[in-house]
């Protein structure tokens, strides 16, 4: 494969970044100097600054990112390779997308026409059987500084091939997107979902993928579960096509498996029992995520509120189950454990800071007093705190349904305040 004109541009900044910093003016210390320094003041030269972050259009940059990967994996030559592919995230929250489907399928195409040596196959629990190298990657919105915080204006690009035999990491390839013509919408499975948790296999995934180098261990959390990552896209996939009688067996199964006992699962019963009208045991599997979630010492919670109010908005969502039930785990809690919570409010990025932490601090006292109306106990044991956008975590600012989890209400452990 031929280099791109904006790679070779990139390549070029670089190399004139490197020659500027190889040729920058050096002390010379002359060789009769004395023991002791001259009482003199040297000016120092003013440290370069830092060559530009370069953000490639789409394209390019996943073709940048997948050529690294594949060409510099650390495999003996004359061999052929299973891959099979793990479904791509959401390097901040774990979502699946338009995007990171998008991209999934352009990286197979690519593999097919330039790196015979490997052969992507269906990603089912046959070929995860063989321990083939498994391809997994995050698409995170960034900003051009190369932090998930402030206003994101370019898409980090980050694939691993990750070797299941040795359990070792065996190539990493890296970009910066472009953001034209990329649609972060969620996936109907993310968009749905209630509660996000502190879920420690994606996030063994996401830091499989990132942080990480060449020869490194696949992280535990994630190797450890690997198995029913099959069985969870089969059962995700029959959920998005509106399957829902299938999606709920299918989630059922994987319970059967002690790797199956996840959020992800526990998400997709609640869900796929939601759309079949079995509302109870619905909740029942609500509340043994919201307890795991708390237990966990973090949760969100995805209310939607009226348009630029503090009042629960009026959709297809139960929301005061919802309350009742994140009301009779909180007090299991502090009973159980001593435990007192922060209830903290979010907004999405948009409009004056102060309006958004006002707004999400009323959010958060509304909330507030819904769990005490169902359990008075949690009147001492609870305090509110408004965050606004200032821990958004995808920071789009467009208000649809790939932000929704900015406007999050937020269960913290915290510290119960001193009996008097």
């Amino acid at each position: 494969m031929t280099d791109s004109p904006s790679h070779t541009r990139y390549l070029q900044v670089l190399s004139l970044s490197f020659a500027m910093v190889a040729c920058a003016p050096q002390e010379v210390v002359p060789s009769n100097a004395s023991d002791k320094p001259a009482a003199v003041t040297v000016a120092q030269a003013a440290p370069a600054a830092p060559p530009p972050v370069v953000a490639l259009p789409y394209n390019e940059a996943i073709q940048l990112a997948a050529r690294d990967l594949f060409t510099k994996a650390k495999l003996p030559d004359g061999q052929s390779f299973n891959v099979v592919i793990d479904p791509l995230v959401d390097g901040t929250t774990g979502m699946q997308s338009v995007a990171t489907v998008a991209l999934e399928q352009q990286v197979v195409e690519l593999v097919s026409h330039n790196f015979p040596r490997y052969q992507v196959k269906p990603l089912n629990a046959a070929n995860l059987a063989t321990a083939p190298l498994v391809f997994i990657g995050t698409f995170t919105p960034i900003n051009l500084q190369g932090k998930a915080s402030g206003e994101r204006d370019a898409y980090r690009v980050c694939f691993a091939l990750a070797d299941l035999k040795t359990g070792k990491i065996v190539s990493k390839g890296f970009a910066r997107s472009q953001t034209d013509g990329i649609d972060p919408t969620p996936l109907p499975y993310f968009r749905d979902a209630p509660l996000w948790v502190n879920d420690k296999i994606v996030e063994g995934y996401i830091k499989t993928c990132q942080g990480t180098s060449a020869g490194d261990p696949i992280n535990a959390a994630y190797l450890d579960k690997v198995s029913v990552v099959a069985g969870i896209d089969e059962a995700t996939r029959a959920y998005n096509a509106k399957k829902y009688k299938e999606s709920l067996a299918l989630f059922t199964a994987l319970l059967r498996n002690p790797a199956g006992d996840q959020p992800r699962v526990h998400t997709g019963i609640y869900l796929s029992n939601i759309k079949l009208g079995r509302r109870e045991p619905a909740m029942q599997v609500f509340s043994k995520m919201a307890a795991q979630g708390m237990g966990a010492k973090r949760l969100a919670v995805k209310f939607g509120f009226q348009n630029g109010g503090a009042a629960l908005a009026k959709d297809e969502n139960p929301y005061d189950r919802w309350i009742k039930e994140l009301a009779n785990v909180s007090s299991k809690l502090v009973k159980t454990s001593e435990t007192c919570f922060e209830v903290g409010g979010h907004t999405g990025r948009g409009g004056s800071e102060p309006l958004n932490e006002r707004l999400a601090l009323q959010r958060a006292e509304y909330v507030k007093q819904r769990l005490i109306a169902e359990r008075k106990d949690l009147a001492h044991t609870i305090t509110t705190k408004g965050y606004g956008s200032s821990e958004a975590l995808v920071a789009t600012g467009k208000g649809d349904p790939f932000d929704a989890l900015d406007k999050r209400i937020e269960f913290k452990s915290a510290q119960c305040p001193t009996k008097s």
